[in-house]
């Protein structure tokens, strides 16, 4: 089971709290799906930071092996998450098949 932590999200401008909060719920259903029969309960943290003009925001994921963290950084807050989602997935699914082969290896043996 994937849970979903939201941290700092004060730092965001009011106006797109919500549809932040709407696109980090949309994209740990993605998390939830995948790692459904994985042994660890997972958490998945994501982190705002607002200094000057950038919003800086943070991923990470606790798996078995490491833990996964990626971080980006933006003036516009929507588009800044949801690149940071594309590349989240890219390195968490790799992770991932590594882990599973690793495994299947092991079994193997």
């Amino acid at each position: 089971m994937v849970k979903l932590v939201v941290k700092n999200i004060s730092e965001v401008e009011d106006t797109y709290q919500d549809k932040v909060k709407s696109i980090c719920e949309e994209k740990s259903e993605y998390y939830k799906e995948l790692f459904k029969k994985y042994d660890k309960d997972l958490t998945l943290e994501v982190i705002f930071d607002h200094s000057s003009a950038l919003y800086k925001v943070s991923a990470s994921l606790n798996l078995k092996s490491k833990k996964v963290l990626i971080a980006e950084e933006g003036k516009d807050v929507e588009k800044v998450v949801t690149g940071l989602f594309a590349e989240f997935k890219k390195v968490v699914k790799r992770q991932y098949e590594l882990e599973r082969k690793d495994y299947e290896y092991k079994r193997k043996r």
